[in-house]
């Protein structure tokens, strides 16, 4: 799923190639795209769009009429940038959007058709899609202790989750909990003051870095491979492949369709977290430290 500094990106491309630009067609193809039917979306077609905004993971477009559009991509949806007029005509494509002779094209490569579009009319109306987690990169410090410390989870629970904060997603907790040297499965209600200092700090550092990072390296381009994979990453997805701090293997833990990867020597004091499959099959033969993986 994009995260906060791929949504930052979108809304940086968008800006950039249609900001201001009147919309003059809209094709729905997909029929659960689209969540609301008042306003209908219509009364969208010839409407500028004066600006965007980020609500959690969405996007939203403000139109010149006073109307949004909200754009949740959830975890398959993406944009991609069509220099002539389309129609979306493709398995994957949902909506097409038209802008002079060009085309934003609204796709989702997934069967479970999760990404989603509401149209709004009024501002309560957008805030009722405002996610109830705060924004990490406007919260202070002492907001952050108090929401990290208002349920005892792990902290990669705790990070990931919308309700506590919000727009980090199972990546970029990843690269935040390796920042801050901190195990993914500590529990909040153990963390010194100094470790939460850390973690705030780590959360302020990684997102605002590759936000930079992924808007300057995409240039005038439009961005068309919004992945949670990236090879600059240093944790994320990197199992088996040396810590770029102390080039200790990557380890990782994995659940249902998701795995979360840590440093065992960074964050972990040179233990081994469980596997949940792995460990139930080698049982007492599962090690428990980066010396005794080293000697299998």
């Amino acid at each position: 799923m994009p995260e906060l500094p791929d949504v930052q990106l979108y809304i940086a491309a968008l800006e950039k190639f249609i900001g201001g630009q009147s919309i003059d067609g809209i094709q729905i193809k997909s029929p659960f795209v689209l969540r609301t039917f008042e306003p209908d979306i219509s009364e969208c077609n010839g409407q500028k769009v004066n600006g965007f905004e980020r609500l959690g993971k969405r996007i939203v477009w403000k139109l010149s009429n006073g109307l949004c559009m909200i754009f949740h991509l959830m975890i398959a949806g993406r944009f991609h940038w069509k220099p002539k007029v389309m129609l979306p005509k493709s398995k994957t494509d949902l909506a097409a959007f038209r802008f002079g002779d060009q085309t934003l094209m609204l796709t989702e490569a997934s069967q479970n058709k999760r990404a989603s579009l509401h149209v709004v009319g009024s501002e309560s109306e957008l805030e009722s899609h405002r996610p109830p987690g705060i924004e990490v990169l406007e919260m202070t410090y002492e907001e952050f202790a108090r929401q990290l410390t208002e349920r005892n989870h792990t902290l990669k629970r705790s990070l990931t989750d919308p309700k506590l904060f919000s727009g980090i997603g199972n990546a970029y907790s990843d690269e935040i909990l390796h920042a801050a040297e901190l195990s993914p499965i500590k529990w909040t209600s153990r963390l010194t003051e100094s470790e939460t200092r850390r973690l705030f700090l780590a959360i302020q550092d990684t997102l605002r870095h590759w936000c930079t990072f992924l808007i300057e390296s995409t240039g005038d381009r439009f961005p068309e491979k919004v992945t949670a994979f990236r090879p600059e990453m240093a944790v994320h997805g990197k199992f088996g492949i040396p810590c770029p701090a102390c080039e200790t293997k990557i380890q990782r833990i994995r659940y249902a369709n998701n795995e979360t990867n840590y440093c065992p020597r960074c964050q972990t004091d040179g233990k081994l977290l469980a596997d949940r499959s792995l460990s139930r099959l080698l049982k007492a033969d599962w090690p428990a430290t980066i010396e005794e993986l080293e000697e299998l």
